[in-house]
């Protein structure tokens, strides 16, 4: 299958979904979005992998390459692609389907349990995972449910965590692919202050068995997915 996967910082890449994607000869190709490159057509991809990033999906005159972005987005999804979306990924996949994306009311980062909705429990993307489990999250934003999806799962903080739309787009708000190495990277570009639901840097990297943790998770729903 040919995967192609969308870029939006240099230090934000695919983490376990990269490796998981080349142990099974995926052809896999990306655009650096944030390096000015553009984007192929959809009929040169079978799959769009749309990553996160530290910037909104409104920031158009920063990010002016959001427009053509979310254009390649809606037309992926148009044309039957799988469409897999995380964090701003899943915030630009349900904006382009109609779910409006704002601030949340708190910002999310570190861990936190994260629970599957009834139709979570019963999408093929979930099935035999736990109804209830520890996710890395790092975002400010939320997005509202987009006409005719699915909300998948939710946490504490934040009502919409993981929706489906249609049996080819997935979109997962918290992190489940990323390492300690990644996080500790992210780290080194931004240094959240410590809120309700935001932890401190030391308590989120000491866990690395929640890492290890996310990434059978993430491997299991790609499985699904592909």
């Amino acid at each position: 299958m040919k995967v192609h996967w969308l870029q939006h910082a240099d230090f934000e890449d695919l983490g376990c979904i990269g490796r998981w994607l080349a142990a099974r000869n995926h052809e896999v190709s990306g655009t650096r979005l944030y390096a000015g490159e553009r984007p192929p057509s959809e009929r040169e991809f079978d799959a769009l992998v749309v990553m996160g990033g530290p910037m909104n999906i409104y920031e158009h005159e920063r990010y002016p390459w959001l427009t053509a972005e979310k254009e390649l987005i809606r037309s992926a999804v148009t044309a039957g692609r799988r469409v897999l979306g995380v964090c701003l990924g899943a915030q630009l996949l349900a904006d382009v389907l109609g779910g409006p994306v704002t601030r949340n009311r708190y910002s999310e980062i570190g861990w936190f349990p994260v629970a599957l909705s009834e139709a979570g429990t019963a999408s093929p993307y979930f099935a035999g995972l736990p109804q209830r489990f520890l996710a890395f999250h790092w975002h400010g934003d939320t997005y509202a449910l987009p006409p005719g999806a699915q909300c998948l799962a939710s946490s504490e903080a934040c009502a919409q965590q993981a929706f489906a739309y249609g049996e080819r787009v997935l979109g997962l708000q918290f992190h489940l692919e990323v390492g300690r190495a990644n996080a500790e990277e992210w780290f080194r570009h931004e240094q959240p202050r410590v809120a309700r639901y935001v932890q401190e840097p030391q308590e989120i990297l000491a866990r690395s068995d929640c890492f290890e943790d996310n990434n059978r998770l993430m491997c299991a729903i790609l499985e699904r997915f592909f």
